[in-house]
């Protein structure tokens, strides 16, 4: 968002059906794909000065949208997925609700969003069904009806430990609560994850080190470290315009990735995505894999995105379009492109090789074949996993540098 509360442009893309109908080839590949589902919702308490995502303060809503209808409009998207995946519907194997921040709404709209989903479509016997939630907008007694009603993961938003850099990130909540939301949250048998941001200005290693050790001594199944990205538009960008603040750097960065890498592989969680570590498989994100390898997923919400059989299309991005749309009886989508075979084989490329089991080195063409061996002499790819198992695996340098290994293997 602009210091005027504008959100980011959608893409162009081609017009969407009214109707939100897919050709029956994107429809068959569903047989072979696992689904997810996405919710977005769309609200916060406040807006964070470094955040470019979708998300209104209640203020910013005006009429026909508001937190007590969002689950009403949700489940009306949920019955137009119906519609348009017909017989090819199947059951959801990962649902995940985002934001925003979700646990502004009640749990028990949250679970009612479940329970629709799971009435719809019916959810696999091992779904995972997450919620991502900050640390001041969830109670022991909210995580308990969360997990009473269907969902298994919490994400919390924890993104430092450091009063002065959570200042600087305009985020609100009292480190001690980041506490208090994990062990409520395990208390009731949810499976924990913790989102950490590094590289904020003003941010010491000696900071972001203590970040990392708090992380850890939470005993969470699983941890996201994310650098600081000062996307354009943001009250962050204009406060570095102005020279209110210093860019963050590459090599700060690059010096705390390898810091989390250390920390967290020492206390015993290893990396399965760039960003991503967890203490055992059955950590992972299982929901966040499916976008990395491609699967199938309905994105219900304002600014939502989705993607069936090579498909992709977003809804609309204001909640009172989003509501006035589907009042209307049509879909809320406001673009959609289908992927061409080259692009399928670059996004493959571009997700594959952020994962730890690596890209097979067989899915990429005759120049990107030809790239490996350069890659393994620069150490940005590991030779043994390249010569033995035939997989693109990234070494920690290679984490560091993944854009430019994937020009590599892409051009």
């Amino acid at each position: 968002m602009d210091d005027n509360g504008a959100v980011p442009r959608l893409p162009d893309g081609d017009p969407a059906p009214v109707s939100g109908e897919l050709a029956e080839g994107a429809l068959a590949s569903l047989a072979g794909s696992r689904f997810g589902v996405y919710v977005h919702v769309p609200y916060c308490s406040v807006r964070c000065g470094y955040c470019d995502f979708n998300t209104y303060t209640l203020t910013e809503l005006g009429p026909g949208a508001s937190t007590a209808s969002f689950v009403d409009q949700a489940l009306a998207e949920l019955d137009l997925a119906v519609r348009v995946l017909g017989e090819h519907a199947r059951p959801v194997d990962t649902v995940f609700v985002g934001g925003g921040t979700p646990t502004l709404l009640p749990a028990a709209d949250l679970v009612r969003c479940v329970d629709g989903i799971r009435s719809r479509f019916g959810l696999a016997a091992d779904a995972e069904v997450t919620t991502e939630a900050n640390p001041d907008s969830v109670t022991p007694a909210d995580l308990a009806e969360l997990a009473a009603g269907g969902f298994t993961r919490v994400s919390i938003g924890m993104q430092s430990v450091v009063p002065h850099v959570l200042r600087t990130l305009d985020r609100t909540h009292d480190p001690a609560r980041v506490a208090t939301a994990v062990e409520g949250a395990k208390a009731v048998g949810l499976a924990t994850s913790v989102d950490l941001i590094y590289g904020t200005p003003g941010e010491s290693l000696d900071d972001w080190r203590a970040s990392l050790d708090a992380a850890v001594a939470l005993g969470p199944d699983h941890v996201s470290a994310y650098a600081l990205v000062v996307e354009e538009g943001t009250r962050l960008a204009a406060q570095v315009r102005r020279g209110e603040l210093p860019m963050p750097e590459g090599d700060d960065e690059a010096d705390k990735y390898e810091l989390a890498d250390e920390v967290l592989a020492a206390a015993g969680f290893g990396w399965y995505e760039v960003s991503n570590w967890a203490r055992t498989p059955a950590g992972r994100c299982r929901h966040n894999e499916g976008y990395w390898r491609g699967d199938a997923w309905w994105g219900v919400g304002p600014g939502a995105h989705s993607h069936v059989g090579g498909v992709r299309w977003w809804n609309v991005k204001h909640p009172r379009t989003y509501a006035a749309r589907l009042a209307a009886g049509v879909s809320p989508a406001a673009g959609r492109e289908e992927l061409t075979a080259a692009q399928r084989h670059d996004e493959e490329v571009l997700l594959g090789v952020r994962l730890r089991e690596g890209l097979p080195v067989g899915a990429l063409d005759d120049d990107g074949r030809a790239a490996v061996a350069g890659l393994v002499g620069d150490g940005l790819v590991d030779g043994r996993a390249a010569v033995l198992d035939r997989r693109v695996v990234l070494t920690r340098r290679g984490r560091l540098l993944a854009d430019a290994v994937v020009r590599r293997l892409v051009t």
